[in-house]
């Protein structure tokens, strides 16, 4: 049997590749050319002599050798191939380590960002980095519960950050379904915590059903006193009911003036990465444009913007806005009562800002533009109230 003393000062002669000092149990140090020692123990399966690396010395000491051969026969004894074994072992730890929330979330997301915009993508990512990984990131995928998912999100909403919670959850179920679909897991705890987060409360932006709110509304606008421009945004606005964003930051080159249009492309609208790709541009017609924008705050169409950024950094004008896309409910609902039903397009739409500034026709950027009689007597009514 070997001591530690022979270990240490075990080599090989000069004329042999390598050489073997026998322990008990078929425990072997094999010593090469090059002083390099290792430890071997050699066994029998299945009629075939084997034998398995258990590792180099010093590194692995006498004692350690003999314990990882006694394990190692007691594998055998299973009717397992111990060199079988350890190769298995090996594979689940590569598994796993490509199976971690962290590794699927951050493929799942090299997946999606192409699809997803920028802004989302970003956002998606920081939150897992900030608030998912740091807790359950080096977990397996398969072995991560509903409460273990449980207990960051409870952090998060401990900070009063319910919304994000709630988000969070949501991202951490692509995660699993993703893994699942890949083989990673079999279940999807995110799932199982539905309710267990409390509810985000949303207020309402309510529609502005009341006539006499509508009229207000029309009248704050006409009475506005602030910057020409703003102003100009804000009735401009009321022709075209497009989103608050896309008011602001509208630029000249949208502005198609001899077909008395806005061509809004289709990267500038809320829509899909794939839509805003390959969709078709948003047109809105407009004939007042050219007298709204240039004639009144005597715009530069040379700008890229149509309107300066003191403009549309008034908070004025961004209240406003926000509830001007809230009056297409109101002109259907009058108009439903006194006309049937109303197609609000953009040329009626117009019509309610000529009768509102006047009861007769107005020459607007040199095309006439006259509210119809029911849409007219209609905004009267709205002004009116």
């Amino acid at each position: 049997m070997l001591t530690e003393l022979a270990c240490k000062n075990a080599s090989c002669p000069s004329d042999k590749k390598r050489a073997r000092l026998s322990d008990s149990g078929n425990l072997y140090l094999q010593v090469a050319s090059n002083e390099s020692k290792r430890w071997f123990w050699k066994y029998t399966v299945g009629g075939k002599e084997k034998r398995l690396a258990i590792g180099s010395y010093p590194a692995v000491k006498l004692k350690d050798a003999r314990a990882a051969r006694d394990d190692a026969r007691k594998v055998l004894q299973t009717g397992a191939d111990p060199t079988q074994r350890r190769r298995l072992d090996k594979a689940k730890v590569r598994a796993t380590a490509v199976t971690t929330y962290e590794k699927v979330a951050r493929e799942f997301h090299a997946l999606k960002q192409r699809e997803w915009s920028e802004a989302h993508s970003t956002k998606w990512l920081r939150l897992q980095e900030s608030n998912l990984f740091p807790w359950i990131g080096g977990l397996p995928l398969g072995e991560i519960t509903a409460n273990v998912l449980l207990e960051p999100l409870r952090r998060v909403e401990g900070k009063g950050l319910n919304e994000t919670a709630v988000s969070l959850r949501q991202y951490a179920g692509q995660v699993f379904r993703y893994g699942i679909a890949t083989g990673r897991c079999e279940d999807d705890p995110a799932t199982k915590l539905r309710g267990a987060l409390g509810a985000v409360i949303v207020k309402n932006m309510a529609a502005v059903l009341d006539p006499q709110k509508a009229g207000d509304l029309m009248r704050a606008i006409d009475g506005y006193r602030g910057l020409p421009a703003t102003r100009e945004a804000l009735l401009l606005s009321a022709l075209l009911f497009q989103r608050p964003g896309n008011i602001r930051a509208m630029e000249w080159s949208w502005v198609d003036f001899s077909g008395s249009q806005v061509v809004i492309p289709a990267a500038s609208m809320k829509r899909t990465k794939q839509a805003k790709l390959n969709g078709e541009p948003h047109l809105q017609a407009c004939s007042l444009l050219r007298a709204r924008v240039c004639e009144k705050h005597g715009a530069d169409i040379t700008q890229c913007f149509a309107f300066p950024r003191e403009a549309c950094r008034e908070v004025e004008a961004v209240s406003a806005l926000r509830e001007q896309r809230l009056l297409k409910d109101a002109f259907r609902l009058v108009a439903a009562s006194r006309c049937g039903p109303l197609n609000v397009c953009c040329a009626s739409q117009s019509s309610h800002l000529a009768a509102h500034r006047s009861a007769s026709p107005r020459q607007q950027g040199g095309q006439v533009c006259a509210a119809q009689p029911s849409a007219r007597s209609d905004f009267r009514l709205l002004r009116d109230r």
